[in-house]
Order: C-alpha cells, then sequence, then structure tokens
C-alpha cells in the first residue's frame, strides 16, 4: 500500500490515477487485495483517508494475518490461516522473544499497534541494519526459533526496519497460501510493490510491477532473478511512482495476450 497503491503526498497524478486504476478493475473484474507492512487496523485508516477502493482480501502485518470481505461489507479474520501459522511457531509466542533480543545494540521494539500475535517488529539504525539484523539472525539460529525475519528500510522515514515472522513466512508465502486457499492460479495474479519488503513477493514468479519509487537495488535484484529464472513477461518495471506505476503496470498487462 504505502509507496506503491497509495498517493504519494502531493502528487496529483497519483490521485487521478487512483480513481483510473478503480474504474480499470471493475472493468476487468479484477479482485482487489491489499498486500501490506500495515496491520488491519492502519489498513482501514488508509482506506478512509486516501479514499482507497475496499479490496476483497487483505493480507497485513506483512504476511501474518489475512482478513476477508463477507457480504456485509465487515472483515473477518481467517481462522485457517491462524491455525497455519500457529502449527509453525508451536508453543514459542512473540512475547517469549523479547527478552533474548533486548541484548541486541541498536535494536528498538517498535509501537505496540505495530505488533500482532505473529510478527514482532523492530527499527535498527539503516547504516548498521545488515549487521543488526545478522546478529538477531544468528541469535534466533542458535535459539532454534521457528522464526526469520525480513529487513527493510523505510522509503518515506529512512528507519531500518526488522520484522521477525514465523519461518517461511512472508507476502509472498501468504499470498500463495491465499490463492490456493481461493483457487486462484498464479498467472492470474498481478503483484506491485517498491520496498525490500515485497522483494519475495515480486520474485515468486508472479507478474510483478515494481514501481518507479523504488530502489535501484531493488530492481535490480527483482530484474536478475527474473532473468535467471526466465520468466518471460512477467515484470514491469514502470517509468511512473507509486499509484501511476502501478495502473502503468497494470495497462501494461492487460494489454498482453493471456
Amino acid at each position: 500500500m504505502d509507496g506503491t497503491f497509495i498517493p504519494l503526498e502531493g502528487n496529483a497524478d497519483n490521485v487521478r490515477d487512483l480513481a483510473v486504476l478503480g474504474q480499470q478493475m471493475n472493468r476487468h473484474q479484477i479482485d482487489l487485495v491489499y498486500v501490506t507492512g500495515r496491520d488491519f487496523a492502519l489498513v482501514n485508516d488508509a482506506i478512509d483517508t486516501y479514499q482507497l477502493p475496499a479490496p476483497m482480501w487483505v493480507i497485513c502485518d506483512v504476511g501474518a494475518a489475512i482478513y476477508h470481505r463477507g457480504e456485509s461489507g465487515d472483515y473477518d479474520l481467517l481462522a485457517e490461516y491462524r491455525s497455519h501459522l500457529s502449527r509453525i511457531v508451536a508453543t514459542v509466542g512473540t512475547a517469549a522473544l523479547l527478552e533474548p533480543f533486548s541484548e541486541i545494540a541498536g535494536l528498538r521494539k517498535q509501537e505496540e499497534s505495530k505488533q500482532s500475535e505473529f510478527k514482532l517488529s523492530f527499527y535498527a539504525d539503516a547504516k548498521h541494519l545488515d549487521k543488526t539484523a545478522g546478529l538477531l539472525q544468528n541469535l534466533v539460529s542458535e535459539m532454534k526459533l521457528p522464526y526469520e525475519m525480513i529487513a527493510s528500510v523505510d522509503p518515506f522515514t529512512g528507519d531500518g526496519l526488522i520484522d521477525l515472522l514465523p519461518r517461511g513466512v512472508s507476502k509472498a508465502s501468504a499470498l500463495d497460501w491465499w490463492a490456493k486457499h481461493v483457487g486462484c492460479h498464479r498467472q492470474s495474479i498481478v503483484f506491485s510493490g517498491d520496498s525490500g519488503n515485497d522483494l519475495a513477493a515480486l520474485t515468486a514468479g508472479y507478474r510483478s510491477i515494481v514501481v518507479g519509487n523504488a530502489s535501484a537495488s531493488l530492481i535490480e535484484k527483482v530484474q536478475q532473478k527474473h532473468r535467471s529464472s526466465a520468466w518471460d513477461n512477467r515484470l514491469h518495471v514502470a517509468q511512473a511512482s507509486a499509484t501511476s506505476g502501478v495502473l502503468e503496470g497494470l495497462e501494461h498487462f492487460l494489454s498482453q495476450p493471456q
């Protein structure tokens, strides 16, 4: 959502193209799924604040929760997915990890609103992000914890971000689980992203859009993976930023024969 679907501040083109995106999705009967690092409450805040179209599904907390919109318009946590994550972590809840992780220098727990049942999130100095993430990964390995981490840099604040998730869980794995759950073929999915925690999904084999405000390093990693996997016509690197880049990429894929 942030940096991808949500219009950038002061970008009139993004605001205009958000309306066009909604029209295109209605015209082509495209189901919208938000896949985001935001928690569910912040997803709703974004929908209200930016007048975003309401999705049928929300994959949030960097893949640690999935919600479905029912006929009433209300969203419910998908119990089957929660059970799936519970089996991965067994009895090792995130609360038990705070004490051992407190010994890692430069690691700062994020606000409570950014934590969830299956996600533990920290801030770190972006300049030392690789070192801090490495120390955390070593500790996770030494303790044989059923978790792994995703490190990225917030493109808006410049903060280093580290999310600890159940082993194997990411935006990509959650999207893959969801696709199997609803019977959606991988080739019918188009994923858009702009940051490090989108990398796994952008390189999972879906048709992918990297918006123009993504970092050069992310673009290079995504392009390299698509080339090495010999995936033809599955990647569009947009010239336009954020919302306009999503529209650009969507129109690119809609123009291709299926």
